[in-house]
């Protein structure tokens, strides 16, 4: 019989098993669905708003005759024509009288309609509605309509003739013709602003003046000091989009007085539409694109930069 040795030496650790890490963990699986719900957004951006920037500047470098088939590169040409330009300050002062006209009106007008229409009345809903329906309007049928009633012998010298008044030739009077423009913009996009300030009187809370009032605040001290801080949000987001619309204003021009009469109402646009498609001259149009694009960004820039001053809020 053999004997069996039962000592037990020490026991050696065993390594621990570690398991292996997946690749497609929660997190990536969520980053991954974040990125294919922007994806479409910013393929959209890519193709419409940054590859055309970069060709706009690429066209402005290079004279494009479609019309002769050729496709010269002249360097900064194009840039020492814009400067010595004798249309372009005449362009120039056109465009800003128009969007500080636009601006002002369309947006005095949509606060006073807001505030207005923000009174517990009767017809309230039914005047809502009428203000706001020339958005939804076809922008050029709205624009012929207007074409008709401005000219001479249209709807609007006809009704002032009723009263005694001898109207003038609105479309065709350097004086008149920007005003005519300015007016039929503002009344197309009025009721866009009227309903944005309309949402946010809404928001302002009863109390506040219910409060002012017993300490005898008027009115217009109440809308001062309480509604204007208040609604300063919404009016930074109005005028921004106001200011940028203004500065992109055509099919109006286009219908109603083609940038006459002379140059009193060839805004930029309008100029830059007649250098690229009227005249064929693609790389000094592509100039003028670019000066509108550095326009808007130093506007829009600058009324951001502004909000820390007027917006209620912004620190």
């Amino acid at each position: 019989m053999t004997r069996t040795d039962t000592r037990v030496g020490p026991v050696e650790a065993r390594p621990a098993l570690v398991p292996a890490r997946r690749f497609w963990t929660s997190r990536r699986r969520d980053q991954l669905t974040g990125y294919l719900f922007i994806t479409p957004q910013l393929l959209g951006s890519v193709v419409f708003v940054i590859l055309p920037l970069i060709l706009v500047v690429w066209y402005s470098l290079h004279e494009w005759n479609v019309l002769a088939g050729t496709f010269d590169f002249v360097g900064t040409d194009n840039y020492r024509a814009l400067a010595e330009d004798p249309n372009l300050g005449a362009v120039l002062r056109a465009t800003g009288l128009f969007s500080i006209g636009l601006v002002v009106l369309n947006l005095g007008l949509a606060l006073l309609l807001a505030v207005l229409l923000n009174q517990k009345l009767r017809g309230t809903i039914l005047f809502r509605t009428l203000f706001f329906s020339p958005v939804v309007v076809s922008l050029v049928a709205w624009t012929i309509v207007w074409g008709f009633l401005l000219q001479d012998n249209g709807g609007v010298n006809g009704l002032l003739d009723t009263m005694g008044v001898d109207g003038p030739n609105w479309l065709r009077g350097e004086g008149t013709a920007t005003l005519s423009v300015i007016v039929v913009q503002a009344f197309k996009n009025v009721g866009l602003n009227m309903v944005l300030f309309l949402a946010a009187l809404q928001g302002v809370p009863a109390n506040l003046y219910e409060a002012a009032e017993m300490d005898g605040a008027s009115r217009m001290r109440q809308f001062g000091l309480i509604t204007v801080p208040l609604i300063s949000p919404t009016i930074l987001l109005t005028s921004i989009i106001t200011v940028v619309g203004s500065l992109q204003v055509f099919a109006q021009i286009a219908v109603l007085t083609q940038g006459g009469p002379g140059t009193s109402t060839t805004v930029l646009v309008y100029y830059l539409y007649q250098q690229a498609f009227q005249f064929h001259h693609f790389g000094y149009g592509a100039t003028l694109s670019i000066v509108l694009f550095v326009i808007v960004l130093a506007l829009t820039v600058l009324q951001w930069q502004m909000r820390k001053r007027w917006v209620f809020h912004e620190s």
